[in-house]
């Protein structure tokens, strides 16, 4: 079983069409970081940089109970135990590769771009337009790469496109746009296409049964962003 500690945002999406797609049994714990549950030293034990996703894999190698934090990180690690969804060995480079760049380049910059155009103090241009053109950059990459292209690596679906479907199924909120993949016809025709398995609507649906916070208020700004009030 797989414990998966859960908030409704980008990257554990991730997790939750890997674990949709592949039909792992799982238990939703969740963990309502605008109330701070991530700070907890409960869920400290398991990530202790207090960020979701994380899981914890109660039949791990040689049955010991296993945890994994970082959405890429689970990702592999989820592949590698089912040896679904990571392409073929010549595809080993790419999967990397473009795990990376999710992973270290499109989602912190989508992050601070929703920090900077929903969250900071309005007037910060600087901080708009440099997290807004790094995430047009990101999307230019990712649309030249798709062009002719079905999917992300290789000939089929792999865990590099449900990590970047994660993001992109956000574009909206990141981009402030109701259109935000106009300029993007190849991430467009990917995201629609992948958005057809129906794992991606139940994905969709994970947590839905528990009322997670909502408000970004006081208390919701000092648990997401506690640096700020050091």
């Amino acid at each position: 079983m797989i414990r998966f500690y859960y908030h409704p945002t980008p990257n554990p999406a991730k997790v939750a069409l890997f674990l949709e797609e592949t039909g792992l049994p799982y238990e939703i714990i969740p963990v309502d970081t605008k109330k701070g549950d991530q700070h907890s030293p409960a869920f400290r034990a398991i990530n202790p940089n207090g960020k979701v996703p994380a899981i914890v894999d109660s039949d791990g190698p040689g049955g010991a109970e296993i945890r994994v934090f970082d959405s890429n990180a689970i990702l592999i690690y989820l592949a590698e135990k089912t040896g679904a969804f990571l392409g073929k060995p010549e595809d080993r480079g790419d999967l990397l590769s473009w795990l990376m760049f999710v992973a270290t380049g499109l989602g912190p910059f989508s992050g601070q771009a929703v920090h900077f155009q929903h969250v900071a103090p309005v007037g910060n241009d600087y901080g708009v337009n440099r997290y807004r053109n790094e995430i047009k950059r990101h999307y230019k990459v990712l649309d030249d790469h798709l062009a002719g292209r079905d999917f992300m690596i290789g000939e089929g679906y792999t865990i590099v496109d449900m990590s970047l479907w994660g993001w992109i199924e956000r574009a909206f909120f990141v981009l402030k746009s109701d259109a935000p993949l106009a300029d993007y016809p190849n991430i467009k025709r990917w995201y629609e296409a992948v958005c057809t398995r129906p794992a991606v609507e139940r994905a969709r649906k994970a947590g839905q049964n528990h009322a997670f916070k909502s408000d970004m208020d006081d208390v919701a700004k000092r648990a997401l962003f506690p640096s700020n009030y050091a």
